[in-house]
């Protein structure tokens, strides 16, 4: 991820002084207005509400960042969502509930999810072989690749080094040539016993999901079975889908002084299961209805046991939300990072892809959830997760407390 603290703030200066100069009395334009908090919320929960939208407000301006979303979960109700700035930087297109994002790695949840699923309606077994599925799958080593099974897929537990061949999923390569390619990697430790994160290799779920399925292809199963019945409305998982709507953000990445609008490419449409996915944030606050229970008839609540079970530690990594989680405290479940903090249970993900940012997390014990969209690799990455949890912690004491007389 590109990073500009060095530039951004010497440069913030030079911004803010143009901003009060004649071309200063231009509004800048923060996106939709929030939608009203749901009646009967509680007065501190519905006071750091407020207070977090003006955090991310002035985060905005600070980091120049062209636009974003945000949506809170709460009870199974939506109490926060907000669209912020533009869709493409020099326009005057306003991001709002309904714009779609890509949402890079975002997406492994929902094919661990799906997977899940089919696991509960013994449709497959975690356990089952992966050369089963992909007969061509093979490794350096020919016994792992026949030891390794499903459940080594979604918790990124193959053996193969950090991130194989994502490099050549950026140059365009077709899946049969970068499955071929698997052998030539030296592994970097045993199937299920090693922590690497993968991009190319967790795609492997894809075959095996379809043919649990019956052959139905990836990309019609997540809408048969996910998108529609949680009305997903925006979501999708092509190329086609995001460039052909009507409201979609660009990309952006940042140039001299500032942000410039990027194009949207095919990259990773292809790997689906590893970061095909768009969605809006509306899309997104049905999604973490679902993630938190609140959907049984679509995701079951033993499906989400499963999925969020720690499987192996992730400590060998980078820091995941430095500065608020230990990386002794980080884990990997199916699909998802389970992440200990404060004694509680933090559900975590991010994505980036094609200069989107994207990131969600969900306290299940709290019954409650946060998910971010950016169109650009902002600083406000990380930040805007660990601000709102922070701030939740103070209010969760305080809601606890009976109110005074």
């Amino acid at each position: 991820m590109l990073d500009i603290r060095r530039i951004v703030l010497p440069l913030l200066v030079i911004w803010l002084a143009l901003a009060c100069s004649n071309g200063g009395d231009k509004p800048i334009k923060m996106g939709a207005t929030m939608r009203p908090t749901p009646p009967l919320l509680d007065p501190a929960f519905e006071a750091m509400l407020h207070d977090y939208n003006r955090f991310f407000e002035d985060s905005m301006i600070l980091t120049m960042t062209p636009g974003a979303a945000v949506v809170v979960v709460k009870d199974g109700e939506v109490v926060f969502i907000k669209g912020y700035g533009v869709r493409q930087e020099g326009s005057q297109l306003a991001i709002d509930e309904n714009t779609v994002f890509r949402i890079g790695s975002l997406s492994k949840g929902f094919a661990s999810i799906l997977a899940g699923k089919l696991e509960d309606e013994n449709k497959l077994r975690w356990y089952d072989k992966v050369q089963h599925y992909v007969p061509e799958f093979n490794l350096s080593d020919p016994a792992q690749a026949q030891r390794v099974e499903v459940k080594n897929i979604v918790t990124q537990t193959i053996g193969l080094p950090y991130h194989s061949f994502s490099n050549l999923i950026e140059q365009g390569f077709s899946k049969a040539y970068i499955l071929s390619q698997f052998p030539l990697a030296r592994l970097a430790g045993k199937e299920g016993e090693y922590f690497s994160y993968q991009n190319a290799a967790y795609s492997l779920i894809e075959p095996v999901i379809e043919q649990a399925s019956g052959g139905k292809p990836f990309g019609e199963l997540l809408a048969s079975e996910l998108f529609e019945p949680l009305q997903m409305h925006s979501a999708s998982s092509t190329y086609d889908a995001i460039v052909n709507s009507q409201n979609h953000a660009l990309p952006h990445r940042f140039r001299g002084v500032g942000w410039e609008p990027d194009s949207i490419t095919h990259r990773y449409y292809n790997y689906t299961a590893a970061g095909g996915v768009n969605a809006s944030i509306s899309d997104m606050a049905e999604w973490l209805k679902a993630l938190l229970g609140h959907k049984p008839e679509v995701v079951p609540q033993s499906v989400l046991r499963d999925v969020f079970t720690p499987h192996i530690t992730s400590g060998r990594e980078r820091p995941v939300l430095r500065g608020f989680i230990d990386r002794d405290s980080a884990y990997y479940g199916k699909g998802w990072r389970i992440l200990h903090h404060w004694g509680d249970t933090l559900v975590y993900h991010a994505g980036f892809v094609n200069n989107y940012l994207s990131e969600i997390a969900f306290l299940p014990s709290d019954d409650i959830g946060i998910c971010v969209l950016f169109n650009c690799p902002s600083q406000l990455g990380g930040q805007a997760i660990s601000t709102f949890f922070r701030r939740w912690r103070t209010v969760r004491e305080l809601m606890k407390k009976p109110p005074l007389s």
